[in-house]
């Protein structure tokens, strides 16, 4: 499994690439990763340094024991089993923000909604409306790219239950936060997939320098608020924050959303201007 100065690489799993390095720091609380995520000089850094984050014990041993354990179905493949950085265009105009990996899913692919049955639905609906390359995301070496958007997770870990604490989403805040100040530039607009990251989007927000309201909105699927831009994007011009339900199994199988829902937010964040 990892350790601080060796990031775990599985052999022959296709990964297109590992954003760390030997020399990559490694955080290894919540202080760590306040400094870390504050000073990291770009994105690649940032990335890199999510990817080997040690903060939150419960969080290190859940995932690691899953990459050891595996699910039947995949016994044969080497799990990521480490945190899952942002991806996707560097400069998107569009940024998703999601809950945490699933264990069998990021924490197994290294890719956020990447090999399970929410990324089916997701990934489907940004094909449809452009923002995807393809329909399906199966590993993080399969081709598949973001088209103006990128992808950030709330919590990087697999959360046990799929059910992040209240301290595991402050400690892992400052990733999201300077992840979301390093893209402003180009953001004209903000999905929220789901309640747990909406809520955990507005301090992130807020730390990056969008002016945002108060009280907070409340979520709800379409909701709609606009943000101030921070004073280092030149151009004033609001940035929109959307509401939409998440992609769980629970809400697809159940009909709480359906593709015609999801293509409607995907499509109105596409062509905010």
């Amino acid at each position: 499994m990892p350790t601080a100065n060796a990031p775990f690489v599985p052999p022959g799993s296709g990964w297109p690439y590992d954003p760390a390095g030997p020399g990559t720091p490694v955080a290894h609380g919540t202080g760590d990763v306040i400094d870390l995520a504050a000073e990291a000089p770009d994105l690649d850094e940032l990335c890199a340094r999510q990817s080997v984050c040690r903060a939150c014990d419960r969080l290190v041993e859940w995932r690691e024991k899953v990459a050891v354990q595996r699910r039947r179905a995949f016994a044969d493949e080497e799990y990521w089993g480490r945190p899952i950085a942002g991806w996707g265009d560097p400069e998107p105009r569009i940024l998703i923000v999601g809950l945490a990996p699933a264990a069998h899913g990021g924490n197994r692919t290294g890719r956020i909604f990447t090999g399970d049955r929410s990324g089916d639905w997701l990934f489907a609906s940004l094909y449809r409306v452009g923002l995807a390359a393809q329909p399906t995301s199966v590993h993080a070496g399969d081709g598949q790219r973001l088209i103006g958007a990128r992808m950030a997770a709330a919590v990087r870990c697999a959360p046990p239950d799929n059910k992040p604490a209240p301290i595991e989403r402050t400690t892992c805040l400052p990733w999201l936060a300077r992840e979301v100040a390093l893209v402003a530039p180009g953001v004209r607009c903000v999905v929220c997939l789901g309640g747990f990251a909406w809520q955990a989007a507005w301090p992130a927000l807020k730390q990056a320098g969008y002016g945002v309201p108060r009280p907070r909105p409340k979520f709800g699927h379409g909701a709609e608020v606009e943000l101030v831009p921070p004073p280092s994007v030149a151009r004033r011009d609001p940035v929109l924050m959307l509401g939409c339900y998440h992609p769980s199994q629970q809400n697809t199988f159940t009909g709480r959303v359906t593709e015609d829902m999801l293509d409607a937010v995907f499509t109105r964040a596409r062509d905010h201007r």
